[in-house]
Parts: C-alpha cells; sequence; structure tokens
C-alpha cells in the first residue's frame, strides 16, 4: 500500500435492519475513500446513520452488504477476533461518554490498549501522553475525582498511546460546555497533527467540522461531500 492509497475505503455500504413496520435501510450504497493523515468530519442529524458508518468503518458492526477496507485489509471478511486484532494495531477511540474504568486511575487508563495487546505499558510514556493533555499532576486520581473535560483529557491520550494510524472520534465534544470543548478540541487537532494520524470525526458541532480537511453530511442513510449537499 501507497501513501495515495486510502487506508480507510467503503464499497457500496448497506446496512438494513429489520423493523415492525418493514426493513429499513440505515446505509445506503455508501462510497467513501479516505487518505492516510487526512481528517474528516461527517455531521448530519440525529437517526441519519453517521454513528452507524462510523462503527462500520471501526469494525465494530459488520454491514449488511458492501465491503470496508482498512489499510488496504477487507474488514468485512474477517471474522470478530481478526477485526479485535486489527483495531488493536490500528486503531484509537474517543467516545462522547469517555468510557474509561471506573476501577483504573487515569494513568492505568491510558496504559490500557498497551496491556490489551500485549504489550509491556510504559508509565513513562502514558505519563508523557497525560502531560500533553494537561494533566501532569491527575495520573492517580480515579475518573470520578476527574471534571468531564478531565475525563476527556484522559480519553484522548489513551486514544493516542498505542500511536494508531486512525484515530475514530465519536461526538468528543458532545457531553461538554462550549468553552470545555474548544480546549478538548484544540487538544485533539494539536496530538492528531503531532502524530500525522488519520481522524475520522462525528459530530453535531460545525465548527469543529470545520477544523477538519473535508466534511460529509449524511442524509437518511447516503453520503455527500458537504458542498454537493448544501449546493
Amino acid at each position: 500500500m501507497t501513501d495515495k492509497a486510502p487506508i480507510v475505503q467503503t464499497v457500496d455500504l448497506w446496512q438494513t435492519v429489520t423493523t415492525s413496520a418493514g426493513t429499513l435501510d440505515i446505509l445506503k450504497g455508501i462510497d467513501l475513500e479516505i487518505k492516510l493523515g487526512e481528517s474528516v468530519a461527517i455531521v448530519g442529524a440525529s437517526g441519519s446513520g453517521k454513528t452507524t458508518l462510523l462503527g462500520m468503518l471501526a469494525g465494530l458492526d459488520t454491514p449488511s452488504s458492501g465491503n470496508v477496507l482498512v489499510k488496504g485489509q477487507d474488514i468485512t471478511q474477517m471474522d470478530e477476533e481478526a477485526r479485535a486484532r486489527l483495531r488493536g494495531d490500528l486503531v484509537g477511540f474517543v467516545f462522547q461518554n469517555f468510557q474509561l474504568l471506573p476501577a483504573l486511575t487515569a494513568l492505568e487508563n491510558v496504559m490500557l490498549p498497551l496491556e490489551l495487546r500485549g504489550e509491556r505499558a510504559d508509565t513513562a510514556q502514558a505519563a508523557e501522553l497525560l502531560a500533553r493533555v494537561g494533566l501532569q499532576d491527575r495520573g492517580h486520581h480515579y475518573p470520578k475525582q476527574l471534571s468531564g473535560g478531565e475525563q476527556q483529557r484522559v480519553a484522548i491520550a489513551r486514544a493516542f498511546a498505542t500511536r494508531p494510524p486512525i484515530l475514530f472520534a465519536d461526538e468528543p465534544t458532545g457531553n461538554l460546555d462550549t468553552v470545555t470543548g474548544g480546549t478538548i478540541a484544540d487538544i485533539l487537532f494539536d496530538l492528531n497533527e503531532h502524530y500525522g494520524t488519520t481522524l475520522i470525526l462525528v459530530t453535531h458541532d460545525p465548527r469543529l467540522a470545520a477544523r477538519c480537511g473535508r466534511t460529509y453530511v449524511m442524509e437518511s442513510g447516503t453520503l455527500k461531500a458537504a458542498a454537493e449537499a448544501t449546493a
């Protein structure tokens, strides 16, 4: 794979579910290519399918039909164990509700991804990441002792712990006030640039989307570039 090849690609991606009223197409023939190092925002109304698409791209869910390729590997043809290995090697996550483990300290939460893929956790590396997000003095605090903004800083540090080439962020500022959300956005984009990560971001916030190189709009299961959607 060359640097010009997509690091994430979908081909005619569909997701259909059965409801009491019949079948419902959540994703409708999505074709998408994202290059290494790009930052891409996916925006749209609640229920438009954007979080479903993010789950497909990350290999958390499987589509009804179509293909998802991550670094040239078709993850739709993998079993869950193989997809989990790929996520551990290539992917970091930042979620709206932080998803920190309450029984672990901030430092231990940051080290967790390394431990999960069988590597020796590097305390110094985790401490450096916490310092990068401004929490050098909070490493031994537990999530319940941290504010929402501080918890999201820990989550961002954790996402970068394995130096993943791809970072998925699902409404990373959604649970935060405007000022705190702006600070979190600065940290996220600064780290993303520092490590040269490919960022795929789902957000309701147009200011956050505007910081990405490209923006797509989800509308009733279809995906359009922002310029096309507003034309």
